[in-house]
């Protein structure tokens, strides 16, 4: 999640279980400042961006790792505030549940969370909610400035924090139903079309739980399906894409290739750029927008060589995206025009043009 949700999101934890002892704008600052100390993985010099992409949520948001440094912490405030002298189980806990949220928060995400690292290395991630989305962070938000603003704790203030995390709590679980919606949605489309795809996920879309792009993976294919949950299955866009994957077998190094795949889960497609492959992954961002892009070999005389991987940037949004977002929010049936060309509902030769871009391989 952003960082301005996972300040509010700690602030609310530590109001719940602190703000009594030690006062509403202590406690909201103190859980705040906790609950944005798990990021600070950000600033670790990792030895490339592929590692850097890769790496991030590992220690820092193990539920392994926050048991073990919560002492540290706690101690630390029981001795900076009086009012947690003769609260130190207390103490603890708020320390560990401002770490915990914030690593379960990231895990509804799809980018992923190691959460039980180093016992399990893997990543978890739903994708059931956007890294960023306003009707999850507002309630938090409110407050969170709502305590800055009183000198004392009262039962009204009491019942206002556990309201607003309520909230909160309730909007996070709704994506996780709402993600299955999509899903079987999605999947009705596809075997529509006669399509078993070998893997598919569900993300939310931007800023928001009710409109959602599914991603599957057949063989060399992809397709994107855009899901309003506002509308039935005949409001869906569907698109088949080309994954160019048949490249990775001209690679004289693919090490940068395997930590992409393992990390993305397989979804993940291969382009060529200005003489360089590059790797994107499908999870994050929308074709050909992807928002994490790495070139990791580049074409010589001799064949594809690797390289130094390369972090490449996307082109933002522009407006017939929005346009389209919006559009589709309510249900609309609406083709994405930067996918028109593929889109398959709308163009029966898809798998020809398809199959097409990978007549040159190596």
């Amino acid at each position: 999640m952003d960082s301005l949700t996972q300040f509010v999101l700690g602030s609310g934890v530590g109001l719940a279980v602190l703000g009594r002892k030690i006062g509403p704008r202590k406690a909201a600052l103190t859980g705040g400042l906790l609950g944005t100390i798990p990021d600070m993985d950000v600033f670790y010099p990792f030895e490339d961006p592929i590692d850097s992409f890769v790496l991030h949520r590992g220690a820092t948001h193990s539920v392994i790792m926050q048991a073990v440094v919560t002492p540290l912490f706690g101690e630390a405030l029981i001795r900076l505030f009086k009012g947690l002298r003769d609260h130190r189980i207390m103490t603890y806990l708020a320390v560990y549940l401002c770490f915990v949220t914030h690593a379960l928060a990231d895990a509804a995400t799809i980018y992923g969370t190691k959460l039980f690292w180093p016992i399990w290395k893997e990543p978890l991630g739903t994708g059931s909610i956007f890294i960023i989305d306003p009707l999850y962070t507002i309630p938090l938000v409110v407050i969170t400035v709502w305590a800055l603003c009183v000198s004392s704790w009262t039962d009204r203030f009491r019942r206002a924090v556990t309201f607003c995390l309520a909230i909160s709590t309730a909007y996070m679980a709704w994506g996780l139903v709402a993600q299955q919606i999509a899903l079987s949605k999605a999947g009705d489309v596809l075997a529509r079309h006669g399509i078993t795809p070998d893997r598919m996920i569900a993300t939310a879309g931007p800023f928001n739980t009710i409109f959602w792009k599914a991603t599957a993976i057949e063989g060399d294919r992809y397709f994107n399906l855009y899901v309003p949950l506002l509308g039935d299955t005949d409001s869906i866009t569907a698109y088949a894409h080309p994954r160019g994957t048949a490249a990775a077998g001209c690679l004289d190094n693919a090490e940068s290739l395997r930590k992409l795949a393992d990390f993305s889960g397989g979804f993940y497609r291969i382009d060529r750029e200005d003489g360089k492959l590059v790797v994107s992954d499908l999870r994050m961002g929308l074709t050909p927008a992807y928002v994490f892009r790495f070139a990791i070999a580049e074409e010589t005389a001799e064949g594809l060589k690797a390289i130094f991987p390369e972090r490449r940037r996307s082109d933002r949004a522009n407006d017939t995206d929005f346009d389209w977002l919006f559009a589709n929010l309510s249900g609309d049936y609406v083709l994405r025009p930067a996918e028109a060309d593929m889109a398959l509902l709308e163009n029966p030769q898809w798998r020809f043009a398809a199959l097409e871009t990978e007549a040159t391989i190596c």
